[in-house]
C-alpha cells in the first residue's frame, strides 16, 4: 500500500508545482512531431535482477514498459506481446496485483498529457482483461509529462518518455497465531 500512496502524493504535489504549458497544434496525420512516419521503437529495458525465494516466479519477471507512439493508446505489436506474458503470469498467480501508470513525453499541457497517460493505462488494462486478468487485479494511474524515463528533449527522449510501466505486487499470506 505505501508504494501507491507515494507516487500519489509526489503526483499532487508535482501537478499544483507545474505551470501549464501552451497547447501544440495537431494535424490529422502528422501528430505533434509535424512528421507523419513514426520512429523506431526505444531500445529494450535492461533486465531486472532476480527475486529469489516464494515470489520469485513473478517478481524476476520483466514486464514493459510499453510504447507509444505522439498522441496515441494504440498498442504496438512488441506491447501486445509483453502484455500477453504480463497475462499469463498474472492468471497463474490469483493473489496477484499490477499497477499500470501512464506516461507522456512534455509535448502538450499538462491536463491534457494526464488525461493521455490515463487513457494510456487504460488501454493496457482493457487488454489484459480481454486475456482473462481480473479487473480488480489492475489499478491504473497517469503521471503525464511529470515522471519522465529520460530527461532532455527531442524525438529520441520523448518516444522513451510516451509509455506505459507495471508494478507487481503479490499478497502475502497472513497466519493467524492463536
Amino acid at each position: 500500500m505505501r508504494s501507491f500512496l507515494l507516487p500519489c502524493l509526489l503526483l499532487a504535489l508535482g501537478a499544483s508545482a507545474c505551470a501549464t504549458k501552451s497547447a501544440a497544434t495537431v494535424s490529422s496525420n502528422e501528430g505533434l512531431s509535424g512528421r507523419a512516419t513514426p520512429p523506431p521503437p526505444p531500445a529494450p529495458v535492461a533486465p531486472k535482477p532476480p527475486v529469489t525465494g516464494e515470489d520469485a516466479g513473478l517478481s524476476s519477471l520483466t514486464f514493459g514498459p510499453i510504447y507509444y507512439e505522439l498522441d496515441s493508446t494504440t498498442l504496438r505489436p512488441e506491447s501486445r506481446d509483453t502484455l500477453d506474458r504480463l497475462a499469463e503470469a498474472l492468471r497463474r498467480r490469483p493473489g496477484a496485483q499490477v499497477t499500470i501508470s501512464g506516461h507522456t513525453c512534455e509535448l502538450g499541457t499538462t491536463e491534457y498529457n494526464l488525461a493521455l497517460g490515463q487513457r494510456r493505462a487504460a488501454m493496457a488494462k482493457d487488454y489484459l482483461v480481454k486475456l482473462g486478468v481480473g479487473r480488480n487485479a489492475i489499478k491504473v494511474v497517469s503521471y503525464g509529462e511529470e515522471s519522465p524515463a529520460v530527461q532532455g528533449s527531442g524525438e529520441d527522449v520523448w518516444s522513451r518518455n510516451r509509455r506505459s510501466e507495471f508494478n507487481l505486487s503479490v499478497a502475502q499470506a497472513r497466519l493467524d497465531a492463536r
